[in-house]
This record gives C-alpha cells, sequence and structure tokens, in this order.
C-alpha cells in the first residue's frame, strides 16, 4: 500500500472509539536492555513488537543474548549474563531505531569487548556525538566509519573507567538515559561511582521513564543539590516478570480523533497515573474544550460540540512526540494554536519541525515558525492533498487524523507506521466502517 486515503466522519457523527494500542516503545526497549543486564531470565509482558523492538532484539541475539519471543502473547523472555556481553566481538545493525542506537552505544562502550554498530540511513544522519562524547571521557575508544559524530561506528570500552562526565541532552534526552542504564558497569575501585552532568534539560519525562524502571529493576540512581546523577559501579538489576504498559503515544491519536469530531475515545488501561509523558497531552486537549474521564477500562476522553476546539498555546517540549498530533488538529481550533520548547525535533526521523509547516502548507493551511523553538498554525479547512511522511511513522499516524474532518486527504508511505504501531491503519479503518463510513480505497 504506496498510500492511504482517509475517508472523512460525517458532520454531527460522534463516534464511539475504543481501542487497545500496543505496548510503549519507550518503556519496551528500557525492559529489552535492562533484562539482559540482569543475572537471570525475564519476561517482559506487553512489549511492542515493531521494527524498532525487533531489531534492538536481534541485536541482542547478536551479541550473544537468548531471546525468545511470544508473538501470540506479546511477551519475550531476556536471559541476562549480570552485565556482560557473552560475545567479545559482534556487529550489530539497529536500523532506524534511537533507542537501540545510543542504549546499545553506551552498553557496548562501558563493555570489554570490540563492537561495530550499523544503522539505517536515516538513523546515521541522526546526531549521536553528544553520547560519543561522553563515552570518551569515560575512555571508550569510538572509530568512525563514516561522519564523525553518526554512526556506523567501531567501539571498545575496555578503558571504560568510572568518572565524572558531562554529557549534552540538548539533540537528545536518551544519551543520559542511555548512560544511566550501563553507567554501573564502568570499572573503578570498589567504593567509587559514576557522576553525570547535563547540558540542556528537554526530554526529562524521558529520564523520568528511565530512573522509574531502573528503579523497578533494582538498581539506584540518586540526584544531588545541583542536578548530578550519581550511580554506585556494579549495580545488580534484578526482574523475572516486567509488565509494559500500553504506548500513551499511540493511545493520543485516538484521543485526537475524539478531540476533532465531538466524539468520545476510551483507550484500555491506559490511566493518568502513566509514567510516560506523553499523558501530559491529554491535559492539552483538556484546555482546548475535551472532557477527560479515568474508568476502571481507561481514561475516556470526549470532545467538545463539534469539534470546536479553543485555540492555545502549549508548551510540549516534555512530550514532543505529540507535536505532529497537535499541529495535525490545529486547524480545527477557533484561534491561533502555538506550540512551544520543540527545536530538538529537528534531528529525529525526520526534521518534523519543517515536515510539520510542510505538510500543513500543502493543506492550504497557514503555519509558520516563531523563532528556534516553537511553530504557530492558523485555523482553515485543509484541502485535498497527499500528505507526504518522510519516512516518519509519527508524520503519518498524526495527519490521518486531520482527514477525519477532510476531504481528500492521502497519507503517503503508511507502511512506515511499522516502526511502533504496524496495525495503526488497519485499527484506523475498523474504527471507520464502525462508524458507516468506507475503508480507504
Amino acid at each position: 500500500m504506496n498510500k492511504y486515503k482517509v475517508h472523512p466522519i460525517a458532520a454531527g457523527k460522534k463516534p464511539q472509539i475504543r481501542v487497545r494500542v500496543p505496548g510503549s516503545k519507550s518503556i519496551t526497549n528500557r525492559a529489552l536492555l535492562l533484562a539482559a543486564l540482569t543475572n537471570e531470565t525475564c519476561l517482559a509482558e506487553g512489549v511492542l513488537l515493531s521494527d524498532d523492538s525487533r531489531y534492538f532484539m536481534e541485536a541482542l541475539k547478536d551479541l550473544g543474548f537468548a531471546v525468545t519471543i511470544d508473538e501470540e502473547h506479546k511477551n519475550a523472555s531476556i536471559t541476562g549474563c549480570g552485565g556482560a556481553i557473552p560475545k567479545r566481538e559482534a556487529s550489530v545493525y539497529v536500523g532506524s531505531a534511537g533507542t537501540a542506537a545510543r542504549f546499545l552505544a553506551a552498553f557496548l562502550g562501558v563493555s570489554d569487548g570490540e563492537y561495530e554498530i550499523k544503522a539505517s540511513e536515516q538513523m546515521c544522519k541522526r546526531p549521536m556525538d553528544g553520547l560519543f562524547a561522553s563515552l570518551c571521557e569515560l575512555g571508550t575508544k569510538i572509530s568512525y566509519e563514516q561522519e564523525e559524530g553518526h554512526l556506523p561506528v567501531r567501539v571498545s570500552g575496555k578503558d571504560a573507567k568510572a568518572a565524572t562526565i558531562t554529557v549534552d541532552i540538548t539533540k537528545s534526552s536518551q544519551f543520559l538515559s542511555a548512560l544511566l542504564i550501563s553507567g554501573c558497569l564502568c570499572k573503578g575501585e570498589k567504593n567509587e561511582e559514576l557522576v553525570i552532568r547535563t547540558e540542556g534539560s528537554h526530554g526529562m519525562a524521558y529520564i523520568d521513564i528511565t530512573m522509574k524502571m531502573i528503579e523497578q529493576f533494582g538498581g539506584k540512581v540518586t540526584v544531588d543539590e545541583d542536578g548530578n546523577y550519581h550511580m554506585k559501579l556494579k549495580n545488580t538489576y534484578h526482574a523475572e516478570r516486567y509488565q509494559i504498559e500500553p504506548d500513551v503515544s499511540a493511545a493520543c491519536y485516538f484521543y485526537a480523533m475524539a478531540a476533532i469530531t465531538g466524539g468520545s475515545a476510551l483507550v484500555e488501561q491506559v490511566h493518568p497515573d502513566s509514567m510516560q509523558g506523553d499523558i501530559a497531552f491529554l491535559d492539552v486537549l483538556c484546555q482546548m474544550g475535551c472532557r477527560m474521564e479515568d474508568t476502571v477500562d481507561g481514561i475516556l476522553l470526549t470532545g467538545p460540540e463539534g469539534g470546536k476546539l479553543k485555540g492555545i498555546t502549549a508548551d510540549l517540549g516534555a512530550f514532543s512526540d505529540q507535536t505532529m498530533t497537535l499541529a495535525a488538529i490545529a486547524p480545527y481550533a477557533d484561534g491561533p494554536v502555538t506550540i512551544t520548547g520543540i527545536s530538538h525535533i529537528r534531528y529525529q526521523e525526520s526534521n518534523r519541525m519543517q515536515a510539520v509547516l510542510n505538510e500543513l502548507t500543502r493543506m492550504g493551511i497557514q503555519a509558520k515558525q516563531l523563532g528556534e523553538d516553537a511553530i504557530c498554525i492558523y485555523p482553515g479547512q485543509p484541502k485535498p492533498c497527499e500528505v507526504e511522511t518522510y519516512d516518519d511513522h509519527r508524520m503519518a499516524m498524526a495527519f490521518a487524523v486531520t482527514g477525519l474532518r477532510a476531504e481528500g486527504i492521502e497519507i503517503l508511505d503508511p507502511g512506515c507506521c511499522r516502526k511502533t504501531f504496524a496495525e495503526y491503519f488497519k485499527v484506523l479503518d475498523e474504527l471507520l466502517i464502525k462508524e458507516g463510513v468506507t475503508a480507504h480505497e
């Protein structure tokens, strides 16, 4: 399927959406690495089985770890080796998975062995320099096979020793998460610790996830009054079972559908106490006129009458994956929608800031960049167009929502959703058929 034509829901019709979404990508990939660092077999339940997680699991297999996938029940079993890597030499391929690339780079970079990390063309363009600089401070040797600061690379962590280092997370908070998970493997004296100072502050909700999961696996990271992170060496991780939350990032597309149609959406087992930062997007929707209720089955969100949303200024710095979702529904607000705190999204799967502006303009919607970290989108009725997705799953999923209130919106390369939610357009078809709308052409 080269493109997906979205058929709009009739004006005045209020869809009643109830869906189950896959497991969280952020939690899945953290759980995979933490499980590999245990000294036991850990069953991760509810894993996201997508391109990103499959690349991660395949890379673990290439390093010699025992990994078994139960496709039917969405579970994965990983047998750790107490922080050691079974193979002293190996080559891994991470595809376009940023978490796999950053997390494995840190793991390999503090381990005894010689390793090569390869990636897709898209991932090779994404920044790794902040993480590599920090690893080099520890004594990791990094040899660039192409462009400096980017994959592919060869890494050797034989000389990585605990120290006080600095990591710049301006481009990605994953650099810090990677070091927090694997930093305890650095060599040093018995009572020595690794101390990490940070530059930049975006994406701290993802750092909170990392810290919480390290604690759930029995590890410990402390933060001093200056905001520096401290890790004791030889931290030991333990977990025989780990339950992964549903992906709130994916859930938000369905909540956005309710917002612009005046209908309702319930995403099973998504609750306000989720540790995923994207749960804050529901507060943004409520500020725009939606109503939210936590039920036994999950959060139920109801859109305003007629999908008449309010214009808003929102800082999405802590949950920037929802920039595309908010941009996709912004034309239906009664005033401008300004999204701030998003300068770093230029360095993700695509230059997301530019991609959003490009596609809104293609739809005939006025949108402009404000300074380095904000965009402003004005109300308007989207015109028929083909939406370029830039091999970016979130562009595809978000702008399909726009088409539920506009004729002639076609999503190019919908298959790019394999990265996190392979069944997204199948689920959307089922919802539309239920509402009496013809499925895609």
